[in-house]
């Protein structure tokens, strides 16, 4: 076994695994935003050819894990597990995309946080021994979500500088065991911990606002990890939310200094923030499965494999909400899941 628990809820993989391969395709808004090269593919027909919105989710998924198989190099039926999630009701999307792949699966609900808590599992299956090759994925789409979550967005309704965008677009990796022959060229980026996190909820009902219900949840999870794996925040190069937008970003500072951790901006970024431009249109930032799993499998890791980052903390942020707790004017509950990307 290559895995130990540090504290109470941080893993610790010693040998880690490795990450053999990523996949991330993203619809024609974030194909026009400022991470636009560094995507996989760039669809501009929403609906993907497809009769709904939902099954265009379901392709952008598929294309994802595809991707990320035929970069790893190996073939899908020698996956052992594939750990997925997505916005829809009964995580559909994943669960038709697992019907497609064939590979065995878990179907798993993190809301935005579910890219990460994916990869954490696929890691610790992978660290010891429950499956040599595994693969992540998540994903959502915009008027899938709208529709589900708010209003669709064909209604044109009228949205406040804190809402943030869905974002359209599927992230998948290929998570290898420690062993497993790793490419001879190129970074070895490898998955060397993770931090679970607690539902956190400090009482925020505005459906319009996630950023600042699931900043709580990232504070939490932060401050864990450093704990219990025992680093400051400048051990890593790049600590990356995923995703909190503008409101919840600066949210999570000030929690962060009220606890007397302070991170400097240019260390600290979000998903949400960095895969849409600034423009007034993009109110808050971008949300969604696909968010950070797009901008980590696409951005993240060719930054890594550039040379330009050597160290990066994922922490993927989630609002467990429903359109029935919204209805109920339940409070929304935020959970993070943090794990390393580390070249070795």
């Amino acid at each position: 076994m290559s895995v130990s628990l540090a504290g109470r809820q941080t893993w610790l993989f010693d040998p880690a695994p490795l990450l053999l391969g990523t996949g991330s395709v993203v619809g024609k808004r974030e194909g026009e935003g400022p991470l636009a090269a560094d995507f996989d593919v760039i669809h501009k027909d929403p609906y993907l050819g497809q009769k709904s919105y939902e099954a265009a989710e379901q392709k952008f998924l598929e294309e994802a894990c595809n991707l990320a198989v035929r970069w790893a190099g190996i073939g899908r039926d020698e996956l052992n597990l594939h750990f997925s999630g997505d916005l829809q009701n009964q995580i559909t999307s994943s669960s038709f995309t697992a019907r497609s792949l064939g590979v065995p699966y878990f179907g798993l609900f993190g809301a935005c946080s579910t890219m990460v808590e994916g990869m954490q599992l696929a890691a610790l299956a992978a660290a010891g021994g429950a499956g040599r090759l595994t693969l992540a994925s998540a994903g959502s789409h915009t008027n899938a979500a709208e529709k589900q979550f708010r209003y669709p967005n064909e209604y044109g309704a009228q949205k406040n500088e804190t809402t943030q965008i869905t974002v359209t677009g599927a992230g998948a990796a290929v998570i290898a065991a420690p062993d497993f022959p790793a490419k001879p060229s190129g970074a070895q980026i490898r998955l060397t911990s993770a931090t679970v996190g607690r539902v956190v909820d400090l009482n925020v009902a505005d459906p319009f606002n996630m950023g600042a219900a699931m900043a709580p949840a990232a504070c939490d999870t932060l401050l864990a990890h450093f704990k219990e794996r025992g680093v400051r925040p400048d051990h890593y190069d790049l600590i990356l939310t995923g995703d909190l937008g503008r409101v919840g970003s600066n949210l999570l500072l000030d929690l962060l200094a009220n606890a007397g951790v302070f991170i400097p901006s240019g260390q600290l970024n979000d998903a949400g923030k960095m895969i849409f431009s600034d423009e007034p249109k993009n109110l808050a930032g971008g949300s969604g499965c696909g968010c950070l799993a797009a901008t980590a499998c696409g951005h993240i890791r060719r930054e890594m494999a550039r040379g330009r980052l050597k160290r990066v903390l994922l922490v993927a942020t989630g609002a467990l909400l429903s359109p029935l707790t919204t209805q109920q004017k339940e409070s929304i509950p935020g959970i993070a899941h943090a794990i390393s990307w580390e070249v070795v």
